[in-house]
């Protein structure tokens, strides 16, 4: 049901923008993330990351289920659910931003572009801006876009009681990988 729910919200995005414009979307885009903390070291990925974008003015927005994350260990995923975002109140984690300088891109040729992406992640509740570096590689009619940064917990009101402090980062990791297909009408 989420699903549906998530994919609906997306194309509503897709069709409430000009019409005239060429999107591209994914439905699995990966997000994963890296908490390397003193005494432990936790990863997860999350392989349904839904994505837009525009490729006439380079907006884009992507939004992923906080639960749709997958731990090496069960126990970290019911952790990290229940006790740290809190995914039953706060279900998604929301990208809106854009391609600082779309307009020198040239989508019509193949290459690897380096880009500047900003805009504002929301994550628990909390919005923050986002600034980072990351690159888009036009490869025939697809667009594969890529960036690492990182983000403080504390900044989204995820609170790491001191019981586990060496075993939460207070900073974490996180990688994007996403595929772009034009979306067909």
């Amino acid at each position: 049901m989420n699903k549906i729910f998530f994919s609906f919200l997306i194309l509503s995005f897709i069709f409430a923008t000009s019409s005239e414009a060429q999107k591209y979307f994914t439905r699995d885009g990966n997000i994963n993330f890296i908490s390397d903390a003193v005494l432990e070291k936790i990863e997860a990925k999350n392989t349904n990351a839904t994505s837009v974008l525009d490729a006439e003015t380079g907006k884009l927005e992507f939004a992923v289920l906080v639960k749709a994350f997958q731990f090496e260990k069960a126990l970290m995923q019911e952790h990290f659910n229940e006790n740290y975002m809190e995914s039953s109140k706060f279900p998604k984690a929301i990208f809106k931003g854009s391609i600082d300088n779309f307009e020198a891109l040239d989508l019509s040729k193949s290459g690897t572009y380096e880009v500047t992406v900003v805009g504002k992640l929301s994550i628990h509740g909390e919005t923050q801006p986002i600034k980072t570096k990351g690159s888009l590689k036009i490869d025939g009619e697809n667009i594969l876009a890529s960036s690492v940064f990182s983000i403080q917990v504390e900044d989204y009101g995820i609170k790491i009681p001191s019981v586990v402090k060496d075993n939460v980062a207070k900073e974490v990791e996180i990688m994007v990988d996403l595929k772009y297909q034009p979306f067909k009408r």
